[in-house]
């Protein structure tokens, strides 16, 4: 038995002490006067309470999952009890996912008024708090993933268990990642924008009162939101991601290339990921010009710029000689095209380029025009990203067949440790302005959390492009894993069953994104309710005289996004085992096929429709086409309402959706036959 496992097991730990360290570092940062204190303890005890009332739930489903897996998965001609170790690695992966969730929320609510009190005096200061807050998200699902990974190898491989059943014991790790993301996603998702859109259509556009408010009792859940949704929600998005793409390659370094080398190269390649994330968030470091977008990106080009050259040695020293410069091309492929994304995202969705200032101009003529425009970009704004994931097919293709395709995704997240604290970073910002705002700290901290929150909005949008497109790569070689399993050489679209499935498959996301955004909508009536119940009947509240009742507000989204998540996630498990029981193993392939190309597309248009909305709303906030309180101001926040499902509800899920299914049929295909019950 090799070292491998255990070296990179050390490599994970290294990321989680670092995360630690960097806790330790923002721990001992002020928290500013008592009424910060008080904002900063009534957002982290929110986002506490939901997160455990979140895991109550998830703990029941990944308890009746396990014992589905221990029953099902019982190989009773062999003496190894595969269901048992399936189901153990099962739930090590959702607690793993859980954890990973929890830290990241634990330092976002206690990073957020520090960053707020750091920008009263430097907006240096502020970002590195925020920053670091990130970081401490990033590292903990990059570690987390990685430990996880390597110890079950580890002890599989001292239990002598043959690689190739280890690899599919394995993928019950990736399963627990993937239920945790999806209520993660789902739940935070409409906790978020329920308090969101309350807060907005009410305090904004009824009542007239800016973003932030202390008098708007929503205020306190809409902060809330931002931690579950994108932080803990997005841990668990690109947790999930990362630990698919690492176990879809190492089953495609048996099945294809039938080398163990290729079986550990992912593992290798990912702790390189995870030293040079480090690495690079040192380099985050504002300039005299207070350019905080270009801070952030010089730490991501460094961590990139250092897997790349790590990457080839690794390479070189794992693979045939022969091998080595393809398995090089597929993988840069990956890593260059998730950069190429997520820039061509921020193109679609920054105030500073030419689509959200027109979209922005729409507005001036109402809502109908802005909602309009926004759809079209959210629509046009497919092209580019399609066409560069396509390249990376091809060229990871060519070179390197499905393998490469397995490691181009594993290159696109190699640097998942910085660009993950990159994105987790937005939420931190967000809070500290919405702290500075109820605190009443003056115009020039809010202005410096502003320009910190801005930064955050675009590099959200960019997190957001980066998981779509790792996404698809990681699904399309967990589909590449199914066919290897489920002993399927060709999907031949002329047999009626498969194109059964690939109408379905093409349905379900549309199904789903349509479940989860009325689930904001009947979540966000409840909440409007509220505010205007609060604004009419606590006498002195518009005056300021009196608090609102912002726990009743937390309480509504809680039970709302606990209430709603449990449908959608049940879909993507049912679903694919119903299919391929009924119809057979083809047409489950089929339908893994046209979840993930109408997904895809769905989840591109929908997470940029929606960042582009909202920043199309602040471009107006900042003193263009009449500034705020203007009718162009109103019609815009009626487009960034709309948009609040799109970019943080329904659009990330879809990814989580399509991969989902797919890791279910990987562990489900022994039991599916060609043709399916039904005999088609």
């Amino acid at each position: 038995m090799n070292n491998y496992p255990v070296m990179m097991g050390l490599v994970g730990i290294v990321g989680l002490l670092v995360a630690f360290v960097f806790a330790v570092l923002i721990a001992k940062k002020p928290e500013g006067t008592d009424r910060m204190k008080e904002l900063a303890n009534s957002i982290h005890e929110g986002a506490m309470t939901f997160l455990f009332t979140e895991y109550k739930v998830i703990t029941v489903f990944i308890v009746v999952l396990a014992v589905i897996l221990f029953a099902f998965l019982d190989n009773k001609e062999t003496a190894l009890n595969e269901g048992l170790y399936t189901s153990v690695a099962f739930v090590y992966g959702a607690i793993s996912s859980v954890l990973a969730g929890f830290l990241g929320m634990q330092i976002a609510t206690k990073a957020n008024v520090r960053t707020a009190n750091a920008a009263r005096t430097s907006l240096g200061k502020a970002l590195i708090i925020a920053f670091r807050s990130g970081a401490v998200m990033g590292l903990s699902v990059v570690g987390l993933g990685l430990l996880g990974i390597s110890v079950l190898m580890f002890v599989f491989n001292a239990m002598d268990i043959p690689m190739g059943v280890t690899l599919q014991l394995i993928t019950g790790f990736g399963l627990g990642a993937s239920s945790i993301a999806l209520f993660a996603r789902v739940g935070g998702g409409v906790f978020t924008k329920a308090a969101d859109v309350g807060a907005d259509l009410v305090g904004k556009v009824e009542a007239g009162i800016p973003e932030d408010d202390p008098r708007n009792p929503a205020v306190i859940a809409d902060n809330v939101g931002d931690n579950v949704g994108d932080v803990a929600g997005m841990g668990a998005d690109l947790f999930e991601s990362y630990v698919g793409s690492i176990i879809a390659a190492m089953i495609l370094g048996i099945t294809s290339l039938k080398l163990e080398a290729a079986v550990y190269l992912p593992l290798l390649i990912s702790g390189a990921g995870i030293l040079a994330s480090i690495v690079g968030t040192f380099f985050v470091r504002v300039n005299r010009k207070g350019n905080i977008h270009g801070a952030l990106k010089n730490g991501l080009w460094v961590a990139s710029a250092l897997v790349v050259v790590a990457s080839y040695f690794i390479i070189k020293y794992m693979m045939p000689t022969d091998m080595v410069m393809n398995i090089f091309v597929a993988l840069v492929s990956g890593l260059v095209v998730g950069i190429l994304i997520g820039l061509v995202t921020e193109y679609y969705t920054s105030e500073h380029y030419a689509p959200v200032k027109q979209l922005a101009d729409s507005a001036n003529t109402g809502a109908a025009t802005t909602i309009i425009q926004g759809m079209a970009l959210g629509y046009k704004s497919t092209v580019i990203p399609v066409i560069l994931i396509v390249v990376a097919i091809y060229f990871a293709y060519k070179f390197s067949g499905l393998y490469g395709i397995a490691i181009s995704a594993v290159g696109m997240l190699s640097t998942l440790g910085i660009s993950l604290a990159i994105d987790a970073y937005g939420p931190v910002a967000d809070n500290a302005g919405g702290i500075a705002e109820m605190a009443e700290l003056g115009k020039e901290v809010r202005e410096k959390t502003d320009a910190l929150d801005s930064a955050g909005n675009t590099t959200a949008a960019i997190g957001k492009g980066f998981a779509i497109g790792s996404a698809a790569l990681t699904a399309l070689a967990l589909f590449a894993a199914y066919t290897s399993a489920a002993g399927i050489k060709v999907i031949n679209i002329t047999e009626p069953q498969v194109v059964i499935g690939l109408f379905i498959g093409a349905m379900l996301p549309f199904v789903f994104s349509a479940m989860t955004m009325n689930a904001v909508g009947r979540a966000a009536f409840d909440m409007i309710e509220e505010v205007r119940r609060q604004f009419r009947d606590i006498e002195g509240l518009m005056e300021g005289k009196a608090k609102g009742d912002h726990k009743k507000c937390v309480d509504i989204s809680t039970k709302a996004a606990i209430r709603e998540m449990i449908v959608p996630g049940l879909m993507a498990v049912i679903v694919p085992v119903f299919v391929g029981w009924l119809l057979g193993s083809t047409a489950l392939g089929g339908l893994l096929a046209g979840a993930l190309v109408s997904g895809v597309m769905l989840a591109i248009s929908m997470a940029n429709s929606g960042g582009a909305w909202d920043n199309a709303k602040k471009y107006i906030e900042a003193g263009n086409f009449g500034g705020k309180g203007s009718d162009t101001h109103k019609a815009a926040v009626v487009g960034d309402t709309v948009g609040d499902p799109f970019k943080d509800t329904s659009g990330p899920s879809i990814n989580i959706l399509i991969k989902l299914m797919t890791v279910v049929s990987l562990i489900f295909a022994s039991l599916f036959t060609v043709n399916g019950v039904l005999g088609m």
